[in-house]
């Protein structure tokens, strides 16, 4: 979860977070790049004392700014294409969970396994407990296998909603009558948090996205139990 006075990303809990972080920061270098070669053309172009009132263009300067942007955008074209790519690929789910956004909770449903599906509220302020974070904490969790490809299927059943957890790297828009799909794997074990990111109404702050990354063992174990219990 996000800290205060964070000003960087979140660590990363998935390998297309990693990608992500490590494009945003090519991206920021040549952003930094170019901002002082700008400062640095401004500063000489209002410092200089040398005037020349018959120079009317130059050929070379003229094809030095068109060439060295179009090598620019490419550097950053390529790889944010790449990842794109990577976010799109879904090559044999492990698991697959349907998420589905309500004014103002998510609903969850197990495809793979029969009867697993509940309802995730906010924990009112009232009955947090020492350690919970307020806002944040739901009463179910999602629970997924780390280390295994999860597809999710998210939709609405009332209006715009978005599923987003900054430390996977995922955000899918909630939209009523369509079904998105997306995929994460979990890397490493912990419990990250998320917000609806789309405005649906007077709680849209209240309705807050917690995924439990375990081992395979424990997520069988908890799947077991949460089917008994239905």
């Amino acid at each position: 979860m996000a800290h205060p006075l964070q000003l960087g990303l979140q660590n990363a809990a998935s390998p297309l977070m990693e990608e992500l972080i490590h494009f945003h920061d090519h991206a920021l270098m040549i952003v930094f790049l170019i901002s002082t070669l700008v400062l640095y053309i401004i500063k000489v172009t209002v410092t200089t004392t040398l005037t020349d009132k018959l120079v009317l263009d130059s050929q070379m300067i003229e094809t030095i700014w068109t060439i060295l942007p179009g090598i620019i955008l490419i550097l950053i074209a390529f790889p944010s294409l790449r990842i794109l790519y990577l976010m799109d690929e879904i090559n044999n789910p492990h698991l697959t969970v349907k998420a589905f956004g309500h004014q103002w909770y998510w609903s969850y449903e197990y495809s793979d396994y029969q009867d697993l599906a509940f309802d995730s509220y906010m924990v009112p302020t009232n009955d947090l407990t020492p350690g919970q974070f307020r806002l944040l904490e739901a009463d179910s969790r999602m629970v997924t296998p780390m280390e295994s490809p999860v597809r999710l299927l998210v939709s609405a059943d009332d209006v715009l909603h978005s599923w987003t957890v900054p430390a996977l790297g995922v955000k899918v828009d909630a939209v009523p009558g369509r079904l998105n799909q997306t995929t994460f794997i979990m890397s490493r074990p912990g419990v990250f948090f998320g917000q609806c990111s789309e405005i649906c109404g007077a709680n849209h702050s209240f309705m807050p996205i917690v995924v439990e990354a375990v081992p395979v063992q424990y997520f069988e174990d908890w799947s077991t139990l949460m089917m008994e219990e239905a």
